[in-house]
C-alpha cells in the first residue's frame, strides 16, 4: 500500500463519528438488531414501510435476477426513501437480508455511489467471515474520501488486514484527518507495536520538517505502542508483580 503522505490530500467531506456516517449507527460494530431498532425509532411511517418491503424483497429474492437484482435497486433508492442520515443503516439491513456474498458486494461497491460504497464497507463484518472482501477495504483506503476511510477501518479491517497494511491504514487516518476513534480494536492492535511507533515517528518528523502540524491523534496512538508494563491493578501478570 502506498505511503499515505505521498502527496496532498484532495478535498473531502468531514469525517464521520464513530457511531456511523451521519450518526445513523451503521458502523460494522453495531448489531443488526440494534440497527433495526435504531431505524424503527427514528424513521417516519412511510420510510419504515419501505424498509420492511425492501428487506422482505431482498430475503425473498437473494442473488441477481437479470441485469440487476431487486435488492440492488433498493440499495440505490435508500437515500431518497429514508433520508441521507439513515440510508447507510437501511442499506446494511438490505444487504444482509439479501445474503450478499463477496462477489455481489464487490459489484455494488464498484457500481455504486460513495454512499453506497460506504454502506458495503459497513456491511462486511455482518456478511463476510474471511478475508475475501479485503480488496474493497484496500480500495477505500486509497481514496481521500474521509467517510470511506472511516468506514474502511472498522471491525472487518481490524480482523483481516495484515500488520503492514493495518499500520498504513492508521497513518491514512492521521493524514486525512479521520479521527482514530474510527479505527476498530486500535488499542489491542497498536499495543507494543514497535514498527508502528517507528512509522509514527517518521510521519511526525516529516510533518515537522515541512512546517505542517502533527495531528493530536498521533500522540494518542504513539502512547498505545508503548511496551511498558500495564498500570497496577490491571489483570496482566506484569501488574501483579509490580
Amino acid at each position: 500500500m502506498k505511503h499515505p503522505d505521498a502527496g496532498p490530500a484532495a478535498p473531502a467531506a468531514p469525517a464521520a463519528r464513530s457511531d456511523g456516517p451521519g450518526g445513523d449507527g451503521a458502523d460494522g460494530g453495531t448489531s443488526l438488531a440494534a440497527l433495526r431498532a435504531h431505524l424503527d425509532s427514528r424513521l417516519p411511517g412511510a420510510a419504515r414501510a419501505w424498509l420492511d418491503q425492501a428487506v422482505a424483497e431482498a430475503a425473498a429474492h437473494p442473488g441477481t435476477h437479470g441485469p440487476i437484482s431487486v435488492w440492488e435497486l433498493r440499495i440505490a433508492e435508500a437515500g431518497r426513501r429514508c433520508g441521507d442520515e439513515y440510508a447507510d443503516a437501511a442499506r446494511v439491513l438490505v444487504l444482509h437480508a439479501a445474503g450478499a456474498d463477496p462477489a455481489a458486494l464487490g459489484r455494488v461497491y464498484r457500481q455504486g455511489t460513495a454512499a453506497e460504497r460506504r454502506a458495503v464497507l459497513h456491511a462486511l463484518p455482518h456478511l463476510v467471515s474471511g478475508p475475501d472482501a479485503l480488496p474493497l477495504i484496500e480500495d477505500a483506503l486509497r481514496t481521500n474520501d474521509t467517510r470511506l476511510v472511516a468506514a474502511a477501518v472498522g471491525p472487518y479491517a481490524a480482523l483481516h488486514l495484515d500488520p503492514h497494511n493495518w499500520r498504513h491504514a492508521v497513518l491514512k487516518c492521521l493524514f486525512t484527518g479521520v479521527p482514530v476513534d474510527h479505527v476498530a480494536d486500535l488499542e489491542r492492535r497498536a499495543r507494543a507495536d514497535a514498527e508502528l511507533a517507528r512509522m509514527l515517528g517518521d510521519f511526525a518528523a516529516e510533518r515537522t520538517a515541512a512546517g505542517r502540524p502533527v495531528p493530536e491523534d498521533l500522540h494518542r496512538v504513539l502512547a498505545l505502542t508503548d511496551p511498558a508494563p500495564a498500570p497496577h491493578g490491571s489483570d496482566t501478570p506484569h501488574a501483579e508483580e509490580s
